[in-house]
This record gives structure tokens, C-alpha cells and sequence, in this order.
């Protein structure tokens, strides 16, 4: 690790490097052709774009340390402003615009920003609702173009630039605050050092075998803040980030195919829509070398013979989450897609310890008070190492019950508890404490006796009944494969410890659909297994709630609020 841990220094050195190799492309009309036309700026260029932005934020007024609240649009300027505040030691926050006004306003209350950096719906938005916004002394606007550029055409944006050395900072110095998308809980702010970027760096670049030069379309437009660290070409997609799930799959097959990508990141529902436009068009993407899917569990139909619309390249799921990522991750040849037994996600990536403990619904202070399983047992998955959080921000109780200490250099024929340790366990500052921080990722799943991690859902979706816990996504396996259920979720009907399991349908789009006999043919499955055998309630919905973000994680708990009062199918045991 070099004397700065600062992640905004890899920009300098590929401009160095590969000072004329293409940084960033955004697309900005057709030509007359029906090519798409895009700004590109070479990594000289994007650098000298960054210093700008520094220039621009220092005169501004803004000082190490300031939390600042990004509210721009993908493209260059989120990227440059985002390497500038790097650079400057400052802290960008950043909010998932997705996530509803009222969730988005109390993350803002919550994250106390001092600057406001954004574009001008969301200055008016900091005056409507000033006295959430009440924390910002600095408001720096923006412009909402995603090509909008501070430094001019040609030489001159390289040579008349003030250079700005990125400032020296620890590997534990807090670098940004990104927010979980909320999808099971109230979003958080989850407290980035930036040694934990630099590691998040090395992990993927060491694991999926990236080089400098190569080509990525990132579908989610935070992934493309790694891309000048790698010495990528970052193509920024024809994609509305908070309506992620209308996009038009023939604009990202042409963004692939014209500029040679060859590596990107999206959602399985992204992916799904990509692969079945390319299947019915007879189309393929040679140039990919890798697709990286995340953000759920990636379905059989996807793991079917990638190689049909992608022939050259390799279909990876990597696993994790905000607070830690990545976990471990898995490719399409060890994917067995008959399994009824929950998701296989891989084996954990080099520096990553993770532990199956028994399932707990309070708080854990120390690693002495958790009890871990054996091989094949399912219960909630917990995880260390260079790339794990340690704490959310300003969240005291979500601390107590996500985070895990291991106590470092003490006699080990004593029991250590949270208190001897001096430390409280809903102290947000655990990263003080004299102990490595276990995550809790609040997944429920097991190791197999190969050591590969199972997934088998979220530990706050599963089915409570008098006998047993159900795990969503070994039950939904069952199901999902037949031909006419689109989507599916398991639900809890009734108070944990004796719910009744039931089975949530959104069915294919055919006005013709008989819901009685697609619920005895559902029965009929659900017999068949022991796992899903007390299934015999079934609902039908015709659009699933679904997160903003990769439009892929259920929203299971509203769909079991709305069962209460939906009408259900009972087939008979």
C-alpha cells in the first residue's frame, strides 16, 4: 500500500500511462448513419477535467473533510466532480434518487452534508425543503447535461489547467457515504474508507483478470467511479439510472458492438431483457469478454448457454452487498441449473474470511457470542476482510445489529464481552475499537463441503412456521422454472414462529390465464419437495414491486402486507 491510500491518485498515473487511450465516451446524438455519437475525453484529458473541478470546489469554498451531497447526473460530470472531491480529501455523498422523496430526504437529514453539489432540480429541492438541507453552508451548481465539461476543446484543456496533487490520506480516513437502496429496511449510510476502495480495486482487477485498455459499459453509473483506477474506457449507456428496467436492450447491444466493450456490469433483469433481444434478433456480442451480474440471484434462463449471444466471453456473478463487496463470486460453467437447494455464489475471493453462524435476529457484540455452523446447515452469513465497512453513519442500533467484533490480542482464556473491551456495541465509532469488524450481511445461506457459499435469501424474508424456517430462494427454485410464471416470491402469512408459507405468482402476460389451474399445477411442484410441501396458498399479482436500483430484488414484505386483504388460491394438501 503506497504512503496515500487516496483512490483519486490512479487517475494521474494512467494519464501518464496511457495519456491519449480513450477515458470516458457519453453519448450525445446519432449520426447521420445511425452510429451513436459520443463526447470522448482521453485520460489526459478527464485528469486535466478533474483539476478543474478541484479549481472550481476549492473557490467555492470547500475544505477536507466536507461531506458533500452529489445530486448529478451520469456521465462526465458525476465522474469528475467525484475524483475531484476525491482529490481534495472531501466526502461525497451519495443517495440512490430511486428510493422516493420521503426515504431520500431523511438520508439527507441523517448524512448532515456541509456542500450541496448538483444540478439545478436539485438546488430548487434544497430550498423547497430547506430545513432538511438546513446543514449546507456551500451549494455548488452543476449543469444537468451529461456532457457538460469545465475545461475547453483541444490542448489547452491540458496545458492551461492548474494541477492538483490528490491529497495525502490513511487507509482508514473516511473517503465517501454511499447509501444501501433500502430494499429490505430503512436505506443507510454505509461509511467508505478509502483503503476500502483501494482494495475493492485490487479484488476485481486480480479476480476477473482486467487490464488497461479494455472497454466497460457500466449499467449502474457508480460502478464507473472504479473504471479510471482500472484504465478502462468507460462508455456511459443510454440508460435512466431511476427507470432502469424500460431500457431500450437495442441501444445497448449497438453501444457493445460499435465501441468493442468488453466488460460490463448490470442487473439480471438488464441482462435478461440484453440476452432475449440478441436471441431473437440472431445477434452476438464478441467482443465482451465479461459480463458481471449482480444485485439478485441470476436465473436459470440466463445461465442457459451464454455463449449463444456472447461467444467469446464468460457470464460471472459476482456476490456481496453495499457494506462489502465483493464476497465471492461464481461463472456460468459451475452453475448447476436444476438446483432446488438455494443460488451457488462461488467460493470467497482471496482476503475474504466468512463464517455461516446460527440465525439471530438480535444483536451480536462479540465473535464469542455467535455460534458457528457446520457444512450443508443453513444460517446467516457473516464476512471480514479489506473490502468490509465498519460502520454505517449515525446509526447506532443498525451498528449493534450488523456488526460483529473479534476481539485482537487478547488472552485467549478469557471471555471477552463488549464492555471489558471499553467500547459500547452501539458505538458508531467501532472502528476505535481494539477488534476486527464481521459484517453481518443479514443473507441467510451455507457452505457446501467444497467450500462454495450457497445463497438462500434474506434472513428478514424468511418463513417462520411452527416447525421450521422456509429460505425464499430454495422454495422459489421450485417454482420459477415453469413457463408460465414470470416471477414468484415465498411470503409468511400470520406472527413469526407460526406463519403460513404461501406463494406469490406474477404470471406471464396472457389474458387467457386459468389462476385455478395454474395454482393446482404449482401445487402439484410443490408437492414434490420436502421443502415446499406445506405450500398450498397461492396469490397472483400482476406486477411485482421490485427495488429501483437493479430492478431484480423483491419487494416480499409489501407483497405479504398486500395478501392480507388479496384473494388467494388454497389447493388442497
Amino acid at each position: 500500500m503506497p504512503d496515500s491510500a487516496n483512490i483519486a491518485r490512479h487517475l494521474p498515473l494512467m494519464a501518464d500511462r496511457q495519456p491519449d487511450q480513450a477515458a470516458l465516451k457519453i453519448p450525445r446524438d446519432r449520426t447521420a448513419e445511425g452510429r451513436i455519437d459520443y463526447l470522448a475525453l482521453s485520460f489526459r484529458e478527464l485528469d486535466a477535467e478533474v483539476d478543474a473541478w478541484c479549481a472550481r470546489l476549492t473557490a467555492a469554498g470547500l475544505q477536507r473533510g466536507d461531506r458533500t451531497l452529489v445530486m448529478v447526473k451520469q456521465g462526465l460530470p458525476l465522474i469528475a466532480a467525484v475524483f475531484a472531491l476525491f482529490k481534495l480529501g472531501a466526502v461525497p455523498v451519495v443517495i440512490d434518487p430511486g428510493m422516493g422523496l420521503k426515504s431520500f430526504l431523511r438520508c439527507v437529514a441523517r448524512s448532515r452534508p456541509r456542500a450541496l453539489l448538483g444540478i439545478p432540480v436539485a438546488q430548487l429541492l434544497s430550498r423547497l425543503f430547506f430545513r432538511t438541507f438546513a446543514s449546507v453552508k456551500v451549494r455548488i451548481p452543476t449543469s444537468p447535461s451529461l456532457t457538460a465539461r469545465l475545461t475547453p476543446l483541444g490542448p489547452a484543456s491540458v496545458s492551461n489547467v492548474l494541477r492538483y496533487k490528490p491529497t495525502e490520506v490513511a487507509t482508514d480516513e473516511l473517503a465517501a457515504i454511499l447509501f444501501t437502496s433500502g430494499s429490505t429496511g430503512a436505506p443507510k449510510g454505509v461509511c467508505y474508507e478509502h483503503g476500502m476502495f483501494e482494495a475493492q480495486v485490487r479484488l476485481i482487477r486480480e479476480h476477473y483478470g482486467i487490464t488497461p485498455g479494455e472497454v466497460d459499459l457500466p449499467m449502474l453509473p457508480i460502478f464507473a467511479l472504479f473504471n479510471p483506477a482500472l484504465g478502462m474506457t468507460t462508455v456511459v449507456p443510454e440508460i435512466d439510472p431511476r427507470r432502469p428496467a424500460h431500457v431500450d436492450p437495442a441501444k445497448i447491444v449497438q453501444a457493445i458492438q460499435q465501441e468493442g466493450v468488453t466488460n460490463s456490469f448490470g442487473s439480471p433483469t438488464l441482462w435478461l431483457k440484453i440476452q432475449r433481444h440478441c436471441l431473437a434478433h440472431n445477434l452476438t456480442l464478441p467482443s465482451l469478454q465479461r459480463v458481471l451480474c449482480a444485485g439478485a440471484p441470476v436465473p436459470a434462463a440466463l445461465w442457459d448457454r451464454p455463449e449463444r449471444w456472447m461467444p467469446r466471453g464468460q457470464l460471472h456473478s459476482p456476490y456481496g452487498a453495499t457494506e462489502s463487496l465483493p464476497v465471492s463470486s461464481i461463472a456460468a460453467p459451475e452453475i448447476d441449473g436444476s438446483s432446488v437447494r438455494g443460488a451457488c455464489v462461488g467460493r470467497p475471493l482471496p482476503e475474504i474470511d466468512v463464517k455461516v453462524i446460527a440465525i439471530s435476529d438480535d444483536p451480536i457484540a462479540t465473535l464469542a457470542e455467535a455460534r458457528e455452523l457446520p457444512a450443508g446447515e443453513i444460517g446467516e452469513l457473516i464476512v471480514r476482510g479489506p473490502v468490509v465497512t465498519k460502520a454505517y453513519d449515525a446509526l447506532s442500533a443498525a451498528n449493534a445489529l450488523a456488526k460483529i467484533l473479534e476481539p485482537k490480542d487478547l488472552n485467549p482464556n478469557t471471555e471477552p464481552t463488549a464492555a471489558s473491551l471499553g467500547f459500547s456495541p452501539l458505538d458508531p465509532r467501532i472502528s476505535d475499537a481494539p477488534a476486527s469488524v464481521w459484517h453481518r450481511l443479514g443473507d441467510c445461506g451455507y457452505r457446501d463441503a467444497d467450500g462454495r457459499l450457497w445463497f438462500c435469501g434474506r434472513k428478514v424474508e424468511r418463513v417462520q412456521t411452527a416447525s421450521d424456517d422456509l429460505f425464499t430462494e430454495p422454495c422459489e427454485q421450485v417454482f420459477r422454472a415453469y413457463p408460465l410464471v414470470a416471477r414468484c416470491a415465498l411470503i409468511g402469512l400470520g406472527e413469526p414462529g407460526a406463519q403460513e408459507p404461501a406463494l406469490v405468482v406474477q404470471p406471464i402476460e396472457d389474458k387467457h390465464l386459468d389462476h385455478a389451474a395454474l395454482a393446482h399445477e404449482l401445487r402439484r411442484l410443490a408437492a414434490a419437495h420436502d421443502h415446499t410441501r406445506g405450500i398450498t396458498r397461492f396469490f397472483f399479482h400482476p406486477d411485482f414491486p421490485v427495488d429501483v436500483r437493479h430492478n431484480a430484488k423483491i419487494h416480499r414484505l409489501q407483497l405479504a402486507r398486500w395478501a392480507v386483504r388479496a384473494k388467494a388460491w388454497r389447493v388442497s394438501a
